[in-house]
């Protein structure tokens, strides 16, 4: 086994939790994020 040396990126791998794998997989609540990250370019949009 190769030695890691702390605080290194590969120290620490980034995993996700169950609960992050299911919202991130789940289409209805993509659907709802898509809709309100569309809202607020418009908002910006029309203020400009």
């Amino acid at each position: 086994m190769a030695i890691r040396k702390p605080f290194e990126q590969s120290y620490y791998p980034p995993v996700p939790t169950r609960w992050t794998k299911y919202w991130r997989t789940n289409l209805a609540w993509q659907f709802i994020r898509f809709i309100v990250l569309n809202v607020k370019m418009l908002r910006m949009v029309r203020r400009h």
